[in-house]
């Protein structure tokens, strides 16, 4: 597991994105960091685990705050 250390303004899908080049991740992402999970903005220098993911995001898996507009 590595880490990834925040910079102002960064979101969860963003972060995903930075880390494997897809949002893919959130969901792994977020499970790693419950502590945070309340946040959708973050702000500078929050160190996150990230864990080792083979990223493979299935069709109906979409992070909490995407689960709304699929319904």
């Amino acid at each position: 597991m590595t880490t990834y250390t925040t910079k102002q303004g960064d979101m969860w899908d963003q972060i995903s994105y930075d880390i494997c080049d897809s949002s893919a991740a959130v969901i792994p992402l977020m499970q790693a960091n419950p502590q945070y999970s309340s946040f959708y903005i973050f702000p500078a220098g929050i160190e996150l685990q990230v864990p080792d993911v083979d990223v493979i995001l299935e069709p109906d898996v979409m992070p909490p705050w995407m689960a709304d507009e699929k319904a």
